[in-house]
């Protein structure tokens, strides 16, 4: 084994930093700046609450006040992180506005549109982000499309203000990483995602004690769900893309809330001939939301920009405003016209 050989298989090993500059001036503007409102997009997934909490504990860490706010109680599944007691309901009500704010995991400002009432004008953005229709909104950003997680660039804000790795913190940032890399299965888990979660690992995270809650487990309703939904999965003629809807009566059947119907957002694409999958559901108000997912050679943020959405090359969701066999129409048509395009 020659040098370099055994360097690269050291316990020394060093991250790149992210997007250097941006990281410098987000490091910059959380050190300076006190009494922060912590916000992530609605529906939040494992990168949002966990990048959310973990910038808690930056925060907390640096001596800084803060309050993480969210437009609902967050999903229980996530319930084993630090500090997932303190996420607080806007339904509680808010009487004061905040000067500054850490957004994490928002694609754009709309994402937390329902928290605009308590930030004020004017009001010092930091914008934390891995989605690439992120515009870079905000007086400071950290947007790298290339990371595989939210949690990711929270990672090198931590390493950039030498904050210490806590296993609280470390157990954040790990389920991000774990949760938007697909348990480590996904294209976009490189070699560096493998070396931070090591080093989170060795920091006190517990893998199984993550992954279970996070990636495994179900609800009984949420089975329910699962097994009304599979009735209605569809495939094209030609097996490249596939779909499965939940309408507001099926959710209200199986006794769960929208955000249960994740369990069934990878159903589609795990076909084995499938390019592209999507799970079209009614939110009300003659509204779908539909995700979008794919394997290899579709950009599904493109056919989400159609309509205003947006996200990442793999994975991506938009919302239509019609019901829902003219929804399934007309993203059906966009999906065809992508694969013809691939």
């Amino acid at each position: 084994m020659n040098g370099s050989e055994t360097a690269r298989g050291s316990q020394t090993w060093e991250p790149a930093p992210r997007r250097g500059e941006e990281l410098i001036q987000v490091a910059e503007a959380v050190r300076q700046a006190d009494d922060w409102l912590i916000v992530t997009h609605e529906r939040p997934d494992g990168d949002a609450v966990g990048s959310a909490l973990a910038m808690a504990h930056v925060l907390s860490a640096l001596g800084k006040s803060w309050q993480f706010v969210v437009e609902e109680p967050l999903p229980k599944r996530f319930s084993f992180l630090p500090m997932f007691s303190l996420a607080y309901p806007i339904s509680n009500g808010i009487d004061r506005q905040f000067q500054n704010v850490v957004a994490v995991d928002c694609a754009d400002r709309g994402r937390f549109e329902k928290l605009w009432g308590v930030i004020a004008d004017g009001a010092r953005i930091v914008n934390i982000d891995h989605h690439q229709t992120n515009p870079r909104y905000g007086t400071a950003w950290l947007v790298d499309e290339q990371a595989a997680a939210t949690c990711e660039l929270v990672y090198h804000v931590v390493r950039q203000l030498q904050i210490p790795l806590t296993a609280d913190l470390a157990t954040c940032l790990y389920t991000g990483i774990l949760t938007d890399t697909g348990g480590f299965s996904l294209p976009n888990t490189t070699r560096e995602v493998h070396q931070i979660a090591a080093e989170l690992v060795a920091a006190g995270v517990r893998p199984y004690d993550v992954a279970e809650p996070a990636l495994e487990s179900r609800t009984w309703p949420q089975m329910r769900l699962i097994q009304m939904a599979l009735n209605n999965l569809t495939v094209s003629e030609d097996g490249r893309y596939a779909i499965v809807y939940v309408t507001e009566g099926m959710l209200e059947g199986a006794g769960c809330t929208d955000d249960d119907t994740q369990v069934l957002v990878n159903f589609p694409r795990s076909i084995d001939t499938v390019e592209v999958g999507a799970l079209f559901r009614e939110i009300g108000g003659g509204r779908v939301k539909v995700s979008l997912r794919s394997k290899r050679t579709v950009d599904v943020s493109r056919i989400a920009q159609h309509w205003g959405g947006g996200g990442h090359v793999r994975a991506a969701a938009c919302v239509l405003t019609c019901d829902l066999p003219e929804a399934i129409d007309q993203v059906c048509a966009r999906i065809e016209e992508a694969l013809a395009e691939a």
